[in-house]
């Protein structure tokens, strides 16, 4: 075994024997999904910043970089956008309420359980995606390096994730998004400048990338400009990536998990500065792997991004392919927790009256079980771009999002005019991106565009419409004195 897959090898055990140290910190299910509300700033923070940068913010950038060239960095200012709006408009009311899931919410609003099932579905898209995409760029990972069988090393990769999130849960997972928020940023630079040296520097490496684009289909100046594929490509990745991040649930445990409420736009704000710098480093080690070994299409493509890391020396490259897995491993474990955290609450009706022993066994049951199905799915669904798959799970989380959005800051908000805004941006969302992946191929996430703009206006017209006075009444007056009431 080369030091590469030594390097490799020591860190995953590291962080895995932590998550099992760490396993006694959790003795009820608030320990596990929300830290038991005592969190600080750099633990919440690094937490977040892991949570967001992912597989997406890493392989997905650079490789989506390769295949369409350098306006995939706007997904870094996606991020830090998308974790600015939830720490200035959306984490101190989360705090407030005392949440656990983001379903919650509609049913402390409006009395909704189908609003809070409906939400759920949405958020739950969006998790599964990510549940299936983490393990999967984990394997192609420890396949390329160790050789071994694709399917067997997305499996390896789904029990490390899974390993990391039931037994340290939230506390647990952002202790250790500490080390690898720090392995990932010193990972990722120390390729991107040892590779740009050996490359000629930026001239060199512009001059390799034109060849390499003139052997290929790619236009030259697309690919290279910061608009590339268009205005309506970016729009709609804002759309997705920036405005559905409110809905996130995983974002409200993270809020309710701070110890105060102080510490939450801070964290949030430090948190998307972190998650920013990932995909900007990542996209410049995707045009660096095309200088050195042309266009790859493709899933391929995120092998070469491994081959690069590797090919800048043994142990620097062991390092920065362990940095990767450590956003891989950053997100997927919080995702997972958040995942197991909102199917047992509002998929199982008894869990509301589960003991906290209880409902911690039943949550660790979950992840693990959740953690294994989406492995499967990832050796079995044929995936070809990853960011393309993540920005439309995001796409669909938009329309709780929205009616998050004017609940909080619109009190005719009606539960009708959420359930509809809802529904039918979802649904309408789906059959775009169906209709747009069979038959129009536009390269755009045209279902970013239905969740977005349909819940922006079914939302207030059918408020509007079905206004009562229950709406207004002590329950809503007392919903309201909440949100303005700093919690202990």
């Amino acid at each position: 075994m080369n030091l590469s897959g030594i390097t490799i090898l020591v860190y995953l055990a590291l962080i895995t024997l932590v998550s099992v140290w760490l396993t006694k910190r959790n003795r009820s299910s608030d320990d596990w999904a929300i830290g038991g509300g005592g969190m600080g700033l750099w633990l919440i923070a690094a937490g977040i910043a892991g949570t967001r940068i992912g597989g997406a913010g890493t392989y997905g950038v650079a490789g989506d970089t390769m295949n369409t060239g350098v306006w995939n960095m706007w997904y870094g200012v996606n991020s830090l956008l998308a974790l600015a709006l939830v720490g200035l408009f959306f984490a101190v009311p989360y705090r407030r309420l005392r949440l656990t899931t983001i379903s919650e919410l509609f049913v402390r609003r409006h009395d909704s359980s189908r609003n809070g099932w409906l939400t759920s579905l949405c958020v739950q898209t969006e998790y599964l995606i990510i549940n299936i995409l983490e393990p999967l760029l984990v394997g192609i990972i420890i396949s390329a390096v160790f050789g071994i069988n694709r399917e067997l090393a997305i499996m390896i990769g789904a029990v490390i994730i899974i390993c990391s999130t039931t037994f340290s849960g939230l506390r647990g997972a952002s202790a250790t998004n500490v080390i690898h928020v720090l392995v990932v940023t010193l990972g990722l630079s120390a390729v991107a400048i040892i590779a740009g040296a050996e490359l000629g520097g930026i001239s060199g490496i512009k001059e390799k990338v034109d060849v390499a684009l003139a052997g290929s289909e790619v236009n030259p100046a697309s690919w290279w400009s910061f608009v590339g594929l268009g205005w309506f490509p970016i729009i709609a990745m804002f759309f997705s990536a920036v405005i559905h991040t409110p809905a996130a649930s995983v974002y409200v445990n993270y809020s309710s998990s701070a110890k105060t409420e102080n510490l939450l736009i801070p964290a949030f704000l430090m948190a998307g500065v972190l998650a920013a710098i990932m995909p900007i480093l990542a996209s410049i080690i995707g045009i660096e792997a095309v200088a050195k070994y042309g266009t790859d299409s493709g899933i391929t493509s995120y092998a070469t991004i491994t081959r690069i890391a590797t090919d800048t020396g043994p142990i620097i490259g062991g390092v920065a392919i362990a940095a990767v897995l450590a956003a891989l491993i950053s997100s997927g474990g919080p995702i997972l927790l958040s995942s197991a955290t909102l199917f047992v609450n509002d998929w199982i009706p008894a869990s509301k009256t589960y003991e906290p022993k209880r409902k911690l066994k039943a949550y660790r049951v979950t992840s693990v079980i959740y953690g294994l199905f989406a492995g499967v799915l990832a050796c079995l669904l044929p995936i070809s771009s990853v960011l393309e798959l993540l920005l439309l799970g995001f796409a669909m989380v938009v329309p709780p999002a929205l009616a998050i959005g004017f609940i909080f800051y619109w009190r005719k908000t009606t539960e009708q005019g959420v359930f509809w805004g809802i529904a039918s941006g979802y649904g309408l969302g789906l059959i775009a991106w169906a209709a747009n992946t069979l038959f129009l191929k536009w390269e755009t996430d045209v279902a970013a565009y239905f969740t977005t703009l349909v819940p922006l206006v079914v939302i207030p017209v059918v408020s509007l419409m079905t206004q009562s006075p229950e709406n207004q009444g002590a329950k809503c007056d007392a919903f309201y004195k909440a949100l303005k009431t700093p919690a202990p």
